[in-house]
């Protein structure tokens, strides 16, 4: 089953752990030095807020499926809807290591579809694979041109990293 997911750039952490943990009356799953992140059932979402640099708000929106099957349907979809999509292959963000899908909706709000595939030591790695050329997770997805791929074939179990 698919979890919506909320990325926000705070600018106090703990002052803003305290308030979601209130809010959602749990303390967060994953807590780091500039990240929490709380996986709540009911809704279903994953709710991460960090302290990364950018400005206070919404950073981005997206779904986290439970598969690669799940990413690439995803991929269809977003696909289907008409934005670019820029596929982000055996990428390290937000402590986790993952295969995503950016895109931005037609007001620019950022879409991250992601598959989890194992934890990570690191908020991100500068080495982030395929779609960013090297650039931190939550790429500018307006800024990078789509890899000139089909997004099903790129997303697809065992294809690898386009």
């Amino acid at each position: 089953m698919n979890r919506f997911h909320v990325h926000l750039n705070v600018t106090d952490l703990d002052s803003s752990i305290r308030f979601y943990s209130a809010l959602f009356a749990t303390q967060p799953a994953v807590v780091k030095a500039d990240y929490a992140k709380w996986m709540l059932d009911d809704p279903r979402v994953n709710f991460a807020i960090s302290t990364t640099g950018r400005t206070a708000g919404i950073d981005h929106l997206g779904f986290q499926v439970d598969s690669a099957d799940g990413l690439a349907a995803m991929g269809q979809r977003l696909d289907a809807a008409g934005g670019s999509v820029v596929p982000e292959d055996a990428t390290i963000c937000c402590y986790a290591r993952s295969d995503k899908l950016w895109t931005e909706d037609p007001q620019g709000t950022r879409w991250e579809t992601f598959h989890t595939t194992g934890a990570a030591t690191t908020y991100y790695a500068g080495d982030a694979a395929c779609a960013t050329d090297g650039t931190a997770c939550n790429p500018d997805a307006a800024s990078m041109a789509p890899r000139p791929v089909a997004v099903a074939s790129c997303c697809a179990p065992a294809s690898g990293c386009c």
